[in-house]
């Protein structure tokens, strides 16, 4: 099982939280960030960056395109 990961370039404000919080599995690319890799083991941490995100750019969806986590 592996979960999908996707940083909207359009919505990312660059502030870097999710790099700093997460090197292993987000990287700044310019002046927005983006995820080291487009599939990741299913992680909880994932999910609360996803969360903490100030401009909830941050998309986590399962095997069945369902979003994961606590945002809607």
């Amino acid at each position: 099982m592996s979960w999908k990961v996707d940083v909207d370039a359009g919505t990312c404000i660059g502030s870097g939280m999710c790099a700093g919080t997460m090197p292993d599995a987000f990287r700044l690319d310019g002046e927005v960030a983006e995820p080291v890799q487009r599939e990741m083991a299913p992680d909880e941490e994932l999910l609360d960056v996803a969360d903490s995100c100030p401009a909830l750019a941050i998309t986590v969806v399962d095997e069945s395109g369902t979003e994961v986590g606590p945002r809607p």
